[in-house]
């Protein structure tokens, strides 16, 4: 008697394991319909390593969503002179594609747009190729880069009132979503501090916030062309000075205003690393979609997750579809972060090698949240007492 009720236990609690991973499993998309990775795209001989991550480590997490930073590194046949060196081809990159397909992530690859034009004491692509594209000319660059400086350089940005820039940015645009299979593109627009500066022929004077919008406007009327969806980063769209957020995560030079002059359908990435802020409310109350992008905090990454869900099961239909997940980032290339970070291999690197315990911890929260609610409805649902 006594071995038979242990083996109907052990039967009754295998039955709920598997029973409980498939709701689990069936869940997820209503609990957290984006579930996202962004990283710096491999380089050429990074590609079949990075396929291997993809398969043993962000398909079984249930990564659906794969943003993949570009930039110039992609062979472009329509501006070849903006390759980076050991860039990807069109077949590696169709590799790539083929595999997430398979695996059923949506990819979106990143070009870096408005800001971003250089990093550190280098000059980025474009502008090193047209110079002419620079918003400040006359801001050079330094041997070597310190922040603070007195010009308050952190990064270039490109004009975005230059006649000739979009010639330019919309044939990479296209190129890289043809070659990516891509119905969105990720657009960058993160920390532009510098735009309308006063000693722009064109800019000079003009209202930064108008300056910022148009930009979001432009782009994503030529993605719109074509039924493809732009996606940003949120902090210019936040008022740095009233919420205290400071000038990395926020704006300080009045761009935050942009926010009630773009299109609903732009998606909002809304990133803080060191506190669960939840500003994703704001931009979901303006009327846009928004994920929450974590980095390297594994703690304010769960508190993260538990806020998106709590958002999304305590709103009103109208909102609870705005709040569509979650985003890790990883601010490095996939061949760095594969050796360095997700090997252990930090070299003091602390902060890097805590995205890929972000990353986990993303995932194992989602999973128990999911796992959670798909038996406390079961267990609530009448049509199964």
């Amino acid at each position: 008697m006594i071995k038979t009720l242990f083996l109907d236990a052990r039967l009754v609690a295998f039955a709920l394991l598997v029973f409980g991973s498939s709701l689990a499993a069936d869940n997820l998309d209503e609990l957290m319909p984006v579930r996202g990775f962004c990283i710096g795209a491999p380089k050429s001989n990074d590609v079949d390593a990075f396929i291997e991550f993809i398969n043993n480590e962000l398909a079984p997490r249930h990564v659906n969503t794969l943003i993949l930073r570009v930039d110039y590194n992609f062979q472009f046949e329509s501006h070849p002179e903006l390759r980076a060196p050991d860039a990807l081809s069109k077949e590696q990159v169709k590799k790539l594609v083929a595999v997430c397909r398979l695996k059923g992530m949506r990819v979106i690859p990143q070009i870096n747009l408005l800001g971003h034009q250089s990093w550190a004491s280098t000059l980025g692509n474009l502008l090193k190729v047209y110079p002419d594209f620079d918003e400040t000319p006359h801001v050079q660059m330094p041997a070597k880069y310190e922040w603070p400086n007195p010009d308050g350089l952190y990064c270039k940005s490109y004009c975005p009132l230059h006649p000739k820039v979009h010639d330019v940015v919309f044939a990479l645009m296209d190129e890289i979503c043809d070659v990516f299979e891509a119905d969105a593109f990720h657009a960058g627009m993160d920390e532009v501090f510098y735009i309308g500066d006063d000693k722009c022929p064109r800019c000079s004077g003009r209202d930064k916030a108008e300056l910022f919008a148009g930009e979001v406007r432009t782009l994503r009327d030529h993605l719109a062309q074509k039924g493809r969806g732009l996606w940003i980063w949120g902090d210019r769209l936040l008022d740095g000075k009233t919420t205290g957020l400071g000038i990395w995560e926020a704006s300080f030079n009045n761009t935050h205003r942009a926010v009630d002059m773009i299109p609903k359908d732009v998606m909002i990435c809304d990133w803080h690393y060191e506190r669960a802020d939840q500003t994703a409310v704001y931009f979901a109350m303006k009327g846009f979609n928004v994920v929450t992008c974590p980095w390297r905090n594994p703690a304010v990454t769960v508190a993260q997750v538990q806020d998106m869900a709590k958002f999304r099961k305590n709103s009103t239909p109208a909102m609870k579809e705005r709040f569509q997940g979650m985003v890790q980032t990883v601010w490095s290339d996939a061949g760095r972060f594969l050796e360095r970070d997700y090997r252990g291999n930090t070299d003091g690197q602390a902060a890097q090698a805590n995205a890929w315990l972000s990353f986990k911890g993303m995932a194992e929260e989602i999973q128990k949240l999911s796992q959670t609610d798909s038996m406390l409805g079961k267990s609530h649902d009448p049509d199964h007492d």
